[in-house]
Parts: structure tokens; C-alpha cells; sequence
């Protein structure tokens, strides 16, 4: 029966992931808004929902240690693991957005933020509003900087239709509601069966929880760049690492006071690091292709050996 709901849940995601890009176009196409923009906000946003659903519940439990570190997982592998299969399978990705000279900052400054946060142990409801005020100086910076011509970004056939709000938000929502409802059934069904296998508890623990909340912006970013938008890929991936650090950190906070285990986390905040600074690397040598998929899989490869 796992084995079933598995499979089941795996299209749902598919489907939803369809539903969201195709819809997400249509918001594009009628507020003049480039793909980046709409994969960062939007699509970057709801597929960001179950790392703040399951941070805010750890945060009210008083599990900081649980919070912070879903955080910390999921931006690694949102950058070593999405980025890498979509530059891996990606034919050709050329963005005509100059994502380095405007959208490196949004990739390192959530990070700094965080490491000065983080040197007293503790990220305090004073560092949750900095957060949330962060959230509110990208999504100015987006819309801002938001007036990109579109020729040629838009499927066609969407030009042809008229624009009905019902309709995209009814499907848009559908989207949602697939992908994050099929990732949960995913990791409930995957989890099942990998006991049923005899796989202890922490490798359960590791992948099919940390990998299944990040199965949203994998999906979504997957379909996205097989579709031809490669922007709303990687603007997927650094709106959701923004989410991630401001709204996710920020509003788990704001619960309770974060404390954080400086010792036992010091690797993963270097993999995190590491991580980051490999993206930065990626988008100042427009290395959107194979090399830069193994140099992320290979951060992604020493993340995984020494958690194991």
C-alpha cells in the first residue's frame, strides 16, 4: 500500500508542479513581470510552506535545535541537490537576467545576517523582526527592479488566453496544494517503507525528512527548466533561501527564542557556507551547465558522508 501512495503522491507533485508554473506564467504575462521575479516570490513562497509550517511547530514545542536546523538543510539542499539535477539536465540555460550584478547580495546577505545572529547562541525575537523586515526590503527590491521585457519568455499559447483571476487562483492553488499534500505523503509513504527495510531512524531522519521538505522547489524547478524557464528555476531557489532565513527563522522566533548548539551544528554552518559561496561562484561565471551541477553534488556528497 506504501508503495502505492508513494507512486500516487510522486504525480501529484508532477501535476502540481505544472499547474503552478503554467499559472505562475499567467500572472507573469499579465502584470508584465519577469519569470525570475514570479519564481522568487510566488512559486519561491509556496513551496516554502512546509519548512515554516514544520520550523513554527518546532519553535512552539520549544525544539530550537529542530527549527534551526530544518532551515539550515533545506538551504543546503536547495542549492546542492535542485540546482544540481536542473544545471545537470538543464540543455542550455541562458538567463537574459544578470542574476550576479543583481541578485548576489539577496544569496550572501540573509547568510551574514544569520552568522552574526547566531554568535550569541541564540536568535532572539529582536533578530526575528530583522528577519521579517528583510523579507519586506526583498520583496521592494524584486517589484522595484521588476520592468523586464518578456518577449519570448511566455509560452505562446497562454498569449492567446484570456486572463481570469478565478481560474488562476483556483488552479494555482490546486498547484499548491498538490505538490506540498504530495511531498508529505511522499516522505509519510517513503518513511514506511524504508522501515520496512530495516534503515534506521537518524538515516530516515536525514533524508526523507530533510529532502522531502525540499521536494516542493526540486519538482517546481524541475518542470520549471523543462519548460524553458530557467529563470523561475533559480529564482525559485534564492526566493526560497531568502523565505528560509527571513520568514521561516523570523517567524519561528518570534514563537520562542531560537538556541543553537554551535559545537555539534559547526559543519553543516560550513556546508551551508560552502554552499552558498559555490552559488556566488555559479552566477559570477554564468556557469549554468554540467560543471557547475558536479561541483554542487560534490557539496552536496560531503554534506551526506559526514552526516552519515
Amino acid at each position: 500500500m506504501d508503495f502505492l501512495i508513494f507512486f500516487i503522491a510522486m504525480a501529484a507533485l508532477v501535476y502540481g508542479a505544472d499547474f503552478i508554473i503554467k499559472e505562475s506564467e499567467r500572472i507573469a504575462l499579465h502584470f508584465h513581470i519577469s519569470h525570475f521575479v514570479i519564481g522568487a516570490t510566488l512559486v519561491a513562497f509556496g513551496t516554502s510552506l512546509p519548512e515554516m509550517a514544520a520550523s513554527m511547530m518546532a519553535a512552539s514545542a520549544h525544539k530550537s535545535d529542530m527549527a534551526v536546523a530544518n532551515v539550515v538543510g533545506s538551504v543546503i539542499f536547495n542549492i546542492t541537490m535542485v540546482l544540481g539535477i536542473v544545471f545537470l539536465i538543464a540543455k542550455k540555460m541562458n538567463p537574459s537576467r544578470n542574476l550576479f550584478a543583481k541578485d548576489s547580495a539577496w544569496v550572501i546577505l540573509p547568510l551574514v545576517l544569520f552568522f552574526i545572529m547566531i554568535q550569541d547562541g541564540v536568535i532572539g525575537r529582536f533578530d526575528g523582526l530583522l528577519f521579517i523586515f528583510l523579507m519586506v526590503a526583498y520583496l521592494m527590491f524584486l517589484f522595484t527592479d521588476s520592468k523586464e521585457d518578456l518577449e519570448g519568455e511566455i509560452d505562446e499559447s497562454l498569449e492567446k488566453t484570456k486572463f481570469n483571476w478565478f481560474r488562476t487562483i483556483l488552479f494555482l492553488g490546486l498547484g499548491f496544494m498538490f505538490t506540498i499534500g504530495g511531498a508529505n505523503f511522499v516522505i509519510d509513504s517513503g518513511t514506511n517503507i524504508a522501515r520496512a527495510f530495516g534503515i534506521s531512524e537518524w538515516i530516515i531522519g536525514l533524508f526523507f525528512i530533510s529532502l522531502g521538505t525540499s521536494l516542493p522547489e526540486l519538482v517546481v524547478s524541475v518542470v520549471a527548466v523543462k519548460k524553458g524557464n530557467a529563470e523561475m528555476s533559480i529564482g525559485n531557489i534564492i526566493g526560497s533561501n531568502v523565505a528560509n532565513f527571513s520568514m521561516v527563522l523570523g517567524a519561528s522566533s518570534l514563537i520562542n527564542p531560537l538556541k543553537i548548539d554551535m559545537v555539534s551544528s559547526q559543519f553543516d554552518m560550513l556546508i551551508m557556507g560552502g554552499a552558498s559561496l559555490a552559488l556566488l561562484f555559479i552566477l559570477a561565471n554564468k556557469l549554468y551547465n554540467k560543471t557547475a551541477a558536479i561541483i554542487l553534488l560534490i557539496i552536496l556528497a560531503l554534506f551526506i558522508q559526514n552526516s552519515l
